[in-house]
């Protein structure tokens, strides 16, 4: 049955940026389709907190802190995964930050290092290790989060921009290589979505900008992280299993627009 298709069973996902937000959800949504999960943000309390919740569903959640653009926590995350589960099948991509909102000739130097490092070099460097994982087990899956400010620009965040864009061309390019060894690698692309790092720009007291969203948006309001489970399980599941190199857009309908 198709329905089927879309579980996880006897999977190990591993995420990363997975202790909030999208990666949380996307935890949350893996372990209830069946799979055990290995999360990984930089502390430890919130990444316990969150392993307690997804355990609720039945399946093992293992937290680790580690930060995703240092390569010795990197090699930490893998080897802690590996030693606890014996295999990874799964691989989302999810941490990232945008620590300066300007444009790019007013970004500090230290800025633009921060979000490169994190939102590119990161999943390239992890990439790295997970799929040479997936090479020996015989094929696996690999979901990036990218952005629609990705696409196009967007006010103030043209450095986060600029990362998501690389992001989106290095999974078409790693779809390309990995394909002979049985590797799916997919994005996803979410538009505006209420999490921890877009909060505060939502809720400043002179900020329109949920309103704008809103207006330009087909469906008219701000995305949830709720609303990003549904796509995250397609992309790891056989419902997609001869999908890759794709970027799948779940913004509502406003990618056409600058808010």
């Amino acid at each position: 049955m198709i329905i089927d298709k879309y579980r996880l069973d006897n999977k190990v996902a591993l995420i990363t940026g997975g202790s909030r937000g999208i990666g949380k959800a996307i935890a949350a949504c893996f372990a209830e389709a069946g799979a055990d999960i290995v999360i990984a943000s930089r502390k430890q309390e919130e990444l316990d907190q969150a392993a307690r919740e997804i355990s609720d569903s039945g399946r093992r959640c293992l937290p680790v802190a580690a930060h995703a653009a240092k390569i010795d926590d990197l090699d930490m995350l893998v080897n802690k995964a590996m030693d606890v589960f014996g295999r990874i099948d799964i691989l989302v991509c999810n941490a990232a930050t945008n620590p300066q909102s300007c444009d790019v000739i007013d970004t500090d130097e230290w800025a633009w290092d921060a979000v490169m490092n994190l939102n590119l070099k990161g999943y390239f460097l992890l990439t790295k290790k997970v799929a040479k994982i997936m090479i020996k087990q015989g094929g696996g899956v690999i979901i990036f989060t990218g952005s629609t400010n990705g696409f196009k620009p967007n006010r103030g965040v043209g450095v986060y921009s600029v990362s998501k864009a690389g992001v989106h061309l290095l999974a078409e390019v790693l779809a390309f290589e990995l394909g002979k060894y049985n590797i799916r690698v997919n994005v996803l692309a979410p538009g505006a979505t209420r999490t921890a790092m877009v909060k505060p720009a939502l809720e400043h007291a002179d900020s329109k900008l949920e309103k704008s969203i809103a207006e330009h948006t087909a469906l008219g309001r701000i995305a949830e992280t709720e609303d990003l489970k549904g796509a995250a399980l397609f992309l790891a599941s056989d419902a997609s299993k001869f999908v890759t190199g794709q970027i799948l857009a779940v913004d509502g309908g406003a990618v056409s627009y600058i808010y």
